[in-house]
């Protein structure tokens, strides 16, 4: 059963006898009023036995272990696993994510979950409007050279709840539609004109500030990002070259540079063909109200995450021996 926003309990004692979780609507709310534990049950999509007393119905619902269907997506998450070259960790991309939130109970004691490769096959749809692609996306997903890529960046940063019995192709909908909302909201289909990117690009953009920097330094970075575009000068961004590797480190090395990929901007003029990750709307708006200045270059000198920005290149290289002399750009290949 769902539990939405705003939803009381009297419209949650419906729906749970609507549903023959319990016999009555009245029982429910005359257990549910007290259970102290109701105040904390949030929004989102819950498991639960049926035809229970409502008094276990209460504890079935208040239960963390009930809830299912609920995503969390941390800012700059890829939608395929990524492995960190330094700790060879995996970090889980939203696939992945998607695949265990979906997982359900079976009366054989088992879990029936939506798998990745169920998720990658409907995330490769052509049809773009089945899968809740925005039409400001849509020309140029369409254009995208690696179809398991093409929803990069449209599924955003955040909590997100989603009916786990759906199929991968309806779940992957509701995130996708869900993000262009919350991405809309933003003003990204009109205020990409303030910097002169289109909405898509602008999204592409967001991703490279939250792979690049820290929240303090989106708004640099972004400036940076759209001097070089503008300059024109290619935006030789380690992350890009990370991206196509299914890696990440702060160092790359020359070959991977080197290699030409949708997505090396060491290798390429512009942006790369997709965005390379989820960005947060902080990102997003960073882009789009990126601040006045003339800075060309940044690096980072240490791992607490300061960054130098400037215009000149000969200052530039001083910064980078700043960030050599502290072996945060050490490779771990």
């Amino acid at each position: 059963m769902q539990v939405h926003p705003g939803d009381t309990a009297d419209q949650i004692a419906t729906e749970m006898a609507e549903k023959d979780v319990v016999a009555s609507a009245s029982a429910f709310f005359n257990a549910a009023v007290q259970n102290d534990s109701m105040t904390s049950v949030q929004p989102g999509f819950y498991n639960l036995k049926s035809q229970v007393p409502a008094a276990q119905a209460v504890t079935g619902l208040v239960d963390p272990n009930s809830r299912v269907g609920a995503l969390v997506i941390s800012e700059g998450r890829q939608l395929h696993d990524t492995r960190d070259v330094n700790t060879g960790a995996t970090k889980r991309g939203i696939y992945t994510l998607i695949s265990e939130a979906s997982c359900l109970p079976t009366p054989s004691g088992q879990q029936k979950c939506v798998s990745v490769e169920e998720l990658k096959e409907a995330g490769a749809n052509p049809n773009l409007a089945a899968l809740g692609v925005p039409d400001w996306a849509a020309a140029r997903v369409k254009s995208v050279p690696d179809r398991t890529r093409q929803l990069e960046g449209l599924i955003a940063a955040g909590k997100w709840d989603f009916d786990p019995r759906e199929s991968a192709a309806e779940i992957l909908t509701t995130l996708v539609s869900g993000s262009a909302a919350k991405y809309e909201a933003t003003g990204i289909d009109r205020a990409g004109n303030a910097v002169g990117l289109s909405p898509y690009d602008l999204l592409v953009a967001a991703s490279l500030v939250e792979r690049e920097s820290l929240p303090d330094d989106f708004g640099k970075v972004a400036r940076v990002i759209v001097n070089r575009l503008a300059a024109p000068q290619r935006l030789e961004l380690d992350s890009t070259v990370n991206y196509a590797l299914d890696t990440t480190e702060l160092a790359t090395t020359d070959g991977d540079r080197a290699k030409v990929t949708p997505w090396n901007t060491y290798a390429m003029d512009g942006l790369p063909a997709t965005p390379i990750s989820s960005p947060s709307i902080g990102a997003v708006e960073a882009v789009e109200k990126a601040p006045a200045g003339d800075w060309l270059y940044f690096v980072t000198i240490d791992d607490k995450g300061t960054t130098l920005f400037t215009k000149s290149y000969t200052e530039h290289l001083e910064n980078s021996k700043k960030a050599l002399a502290s072996g945060i750009l050490d490779s771990g290949r």
